[in-house]
């Protein structure tokens, strides 16, 4: 019992409520770190091997032309100099540790304190928002890792960067860095930027330039001093402020160089940059490098790239481009830029290979990654896109060169286009239609072959900038929303110069390393945009458009030259584009900001400009025709109807054309009626007029417009009067023993009378004779309506002369329009 109440005076142990909670996060944290743990050294034995010949400096890349010539050398040796850390001065060093990593000589690769810093700062603003690299990382990240943001990259790098500084001093990792980092402009190394920013040693650079150029690593575009002036000069004082912070400078050293205001930088980056000819070219070519393989490997890679330059023919051009001659009265812009601009861009027709491309006039040696204008400069082409657009997808659908349009008012919703000479033609063929460069008629092919099927057209071509939006007629007379280029234009003629078969445009032949083995062919996509007979009629349309129209200061003498002139609203952009059996060339020219230039059209400067490279072009090759294929017909049609002739049709009326085969018309013509009208005015004849003549024309209601002296007139001729002077004709058949008599001449409804061929007009002031003419053959008789003549044909109803017994019966010729002969009116 005692015991029994000594047991029950023992307080009551109480549970500890906490403890299975702080059991189970012991547990979740020694489960998170071995986790952890696990990742971290997967991540660590998944780093790159830390190679050291990565580590050498970049050689230089050399472009060779068509014939396997040295054209350039691309960073070489005066753009990457390298350069010992002994010989760069104290104030670039001081700089770049200022700015970019002030403990680099205290820490192994890797700096706690900075990392902290940005880890507070990833937290509160972002991850990424600020980083913790020192030198040491940045030059991992550079030669071993991707610019990537991600913790495994950043474990990697941190890792690696350990390494490195366990193998390297510090001054041998801060001179691989200095010569390694790109400083934009093309400029890699610390050499070659002062260089291209200043023109100078970089023992002759002060304070302000140092700070300068310390301060371009991190974004080099952005911190351009070229491009960015006032942002770049903030980011410069920022460095100069961290320099004074660690008393690199004193106070007056900042305060004089933040005054600097970028007097000693170069206009556009340092004339020693450029060293190489052939500027537009090589640099068009860096360009798709670049987009292929990342700046780093075409400017550090040491490659060997064979391209398709022909240095005769770029000389050529660049030339033809610097020649004030082929411009009309030019001003420099803000810019120092001669306004307007051109480009022209010239490809080799079978093949696809650029042969030449300049992108401005001149040379503009003193600038660095200048603008392209050739292939970067997207402009609107006007009507040298009618042949893409409208005339190719139609000839492609079945019609031939001698199909008609009719060229008349137009109008759809609000849209109501007109021709560049507010008039219009009527009945037009597409030759001539594309010949005269008729809005009309382009719209209207467009409108029949659907937008769509135009638009997948044009893309085989080679045209890629048309949008979604594009999606209006007006797209036929290159009223596009972006624009082309005079790359893009070159590449889609060549379609036609190629029988239908478009070659992606290439400057580049194959790529090889710093061993001179074979790494890249640039091997050309060929698409079939088209059949051969639409390339071959399109080809010969646009013959016609150089020989007899817009295009005609093109011609190049002993070479056929197809091609097409484009003028846009203001002439803010004139084109001429167009081809031989062997070239096909573009030529642009513009404001580079579009500015009206009135009286300026694609014939004039772009033709001869154009023109001028060609001719120079194919001294040497063999003149030669454009091959006919097969797939075609040459049909003789109505140039009216574009159907086949009937007995009605005049000879006038005809025009003999091409047709894609098996697309020849058929269905007669039905367009023609005979009419008699007044020979003066062509209108219907009243009864006063003089001479009436009967004529073949072509129904009024054909057309919406009147085509003076060949539509059926609806009007009455305004002219004639009861006072109208008549005309006084006599007959001088030999019969008359040369005594003159009144000519008896057949009306309406009449036949006979004197032959014409004996029938004269009185000179003025010569009396008239009073009596008629009296031979019995010469007498005036109603006319005959003759039975149906089996021998015309289709059964048309012809009608008989009379016979005189002293000449043989005249042929009937039902086809033909009757004319009178020409008469003199003279007054009594």
């Amino acid at each position: 019992m005692a015991e029994n109440r000594d047991n029950a005076k023992k307080p009551r142990r109480k549970k500890n409520k906490w403890k299975p909670i702080m059991l189970i996060v012991l547990l979740l944290f020694f489960f998170i770190g071995a986790a952890g743990f696990g990742t971290l050294t997967y991540m660590v034995k998944d780093s790159p091997k830390l190679d050291t010949a990565k580590l050498k400096t970049s050689e230089t890349s050399v472009i060779f032309d068509k014939d396997g010539n040295e054209v350039a050398k691309i960073h070489g040796a005066e753009n990457r100099q390298y350069i010992k850390i002994d010989d760069v001065p104290q104030v670039v060093k001081d700089a770049f540790l200022a700015i970019e990593d002030i403990r680099f000589y205290d820490h192994n690769g890797v700096d706690p304190r900075a990392i902290a810093r940005a880890a507070m700062a990833n937290v509160t603003e972002g991850y990424g928002s600020q980083g913790s690299s020192t030198l040491t990382q940045q030059l991992v990240k550079l030669v071993f890792l991707t610019p990537e943001k991600t913790l495994k990259r950043k474990i990697q790098e941190a890792y690696l960067s350990i390494q490195l500084d366990n193998m390297y001093s510090k001054d041998e990792i801060f001179e691989m860095y200095l010569n390694r980092i790109f400083f934009g402009h093309n400029a890699y190394g610390i050499k070659a930027a002062a260089r291209t920013y200043f023109n100078k040693d970089i023992k002759e650079l002060s304070l302000a330039e140092a700070a300068t150029l310390a301060g371009l690593p991190k974004a080099p575009n952005t911190y351009s001093p070229f491009k960015n002036p006032e942002i770049a000069k903030k980011r410069r004082d920022a460095v100069i402020n961290n320099m004074l912070r660690y008393e690199f400078i004193t106070v007056d050293q900042a305060d004089d160089a933040k005054l600097d205001d970028f007097s000693t930088l170069q206009k556009g980056g340092s004339k020693d940059t450029i060293n190489y000819p052939y500027q537009y070219f090589v640099e068009y070519v860096q360009e798709e490098l670049e987009k292929k393989y990342g700046p780093d490997k075409v400017f550090e890679g040491g490659l060997r790239i064979y391209t398709t330059l022909d240095p005769r023919i770029q000389e050529t051009a660049e030339k033809a481009l610097s020649n004030p001659k082929n411009f009309p009265k030019s001003k420099t812009d803000e810019k120092g830029l001669l306004q307007p601009q051109a480009a022209a861009v010239i490809i080799e027709a079978k093949t696809g290979q650029i042969k030449a491309i300049v992108g401005g006039r001149g040379k503009e040696n003193d600038k660095k990654r200048i603008l392209n204008r050739a292939s970067q400069s997207y402009r609107q082409p006007g009507s040298a896109f009618k042949p893409i657009l409208a005339y190719a997808p139609a000839i492609e659908k079945g019609k031939g060169a001698a199909s008609v349009e009719d060229d008349a008012p137009f109008k759809v919703g609000a849209y109501h286009p007109k021709n560049f000479d507010d008039t219009y033609r009527g009945l037009t063929t597409l030759r001539e239609g594309l010949r005269r460069s008729v809005n009309i008629v382009a719209i209207k092919l467009l409108q029949e072959n659907k937008i769509a099927y135009a638009k997948e057209m044009s893309q085989k071509m080679g045209i890629s900038s048309l949008m979604e939006q594009d999606d209006g007629l007006g797209i036929a007379l290159g009223g596009i929303s972006r624009g082309v280029t005079p790359l893009e234009m070159a590449s889609a003629y060549q379609t036609f110069a190629n029988n239908g078969i478009h070659i992606d445009p290439t400057a580049i032949i194959e790529v090889r390393d710093r061993d001179n083995i074979l790494i890249d062919e640039f091997k050309q996509t060929k698409t079939v945009a088209m059949k051969t007979s639409t390339a071959y009629i399109m080809t010969d349309m646009l013959k016609t458009a150089v020989n007899s129209g817009t295009g005609g200061r093109a011609r190049i003498k002993g070479w056929p030259v197809a091609g097409k002139t484009g003028t846009t609203d203001e002439s803010k952009d004139i084109w001429f584009v167009g081809f031989t059996p062997e070239l096909v060339g573009a030529v642009w020219l513009g404001h580079d900001q579009p500015t009206p230039m009135p009286r300026l059209y694609g014939g004039n400067y772009p033709a001869q400009i154009w023109r001028e490279i060609m001719t120079e072009a194919h001294n040497g090759l063999k003149v030669k025709d454009f091959k006919k294929p097969k797939g075609i017909a040459y049909t003789t049609v109505c140039k009216y109807s574009g159907n086949k002739p009937s007995p009605e049709c005049p000879d006038d009326h005809l025009v003999t054309d091409i047709f894609p085969a098996g697309k020849v018309p058929s269905k007669e013509c039905d367009l023609h009626v005979t009419k008699e009208v007044c020979g003066t005015t062509g209108q219907l004849p009243n009864e006063y007029c003089p001479d009436v003549i009967t004529k073949v024309l072509i129904k009024k209601e054909a057309s919406e417009v009147y085509m003076k002296g060949v539509s059926e007139p609806t009007e009455v001729c305004d002219i004639h009067g009861p006072n109208t002077p008549k005309t006084i004709s006599v007959c001088t058949d030999p019969s008359h023993g040369g005594v003159p008599y009144l000519a008896n001449l057949p009306g309406r409804g009449e036949q006979g009378g004197c032959p014409i061929d004996v029938v004269q007009d009185l000179s003025p002031g010569t009396v008239a004779p009073s009596e008629k003419c009296p031979l019995p053959d010469h007498v005036v008789t109603p006319k005959v309506e003759q039975p149906e003549d089996p021998s015309v044909p289709d059964g048309l109803p012809g009608t008989v002369e009379p016979t005189r017994p002293d000449q043989p019966a005249q042929p009937e010729r039902p086809r033909k329009p009757i004319q009178s002969q020409q008469r003199w009116y003279w007054g009594y």
